[in-house]
């Protein structure tokens, strides 16, 4: 499974407190590909001791964040899902003349 971040919402003040966080689930399984996204709310602390600054951060930090508040494996199950319903669909389309 590929997650990525697409963009952070962060406070407009010197903290800069990430305040919202938007996600991204994806993979690719030869011709066939599934996705989820989302978003996430936040409630920044800058007096906590385990804050990091804005400028701080990493793409590998925020998906923690995101893991620790979304059922991460009920959501690549469905971009699963999403690839094996492609690649075995289970209804079909046509007609059975030409």
């Amino acid at each position: 499974m590929n997650w990525k971040i697409n963009t952070l919402e962060y406070t407009n003040d010197a903290d800069k407190g990430v305040i919202v966080v938007h996600w991204d689930c994806s993979k690719t399984d030869g011709d066939h590909s599934g996705r989820r996204y989302g978003a996430e709310s936040f409630t920044p602390d800058p007096s906590s001791e385990d804050y990091i600054a804005y400028a701080d951060l990493t793409e590998e930090t925020v998906i923690g964040w995101v893991h620790g508040v979304v059922d991460k494996d009920a959501i690549e199950a469905s971009v699963q899902a999403q690839i094996d319903t492609k690649a075995n669909p289970v209804v079909m389309k046509g007609i059975p003349w030409t």
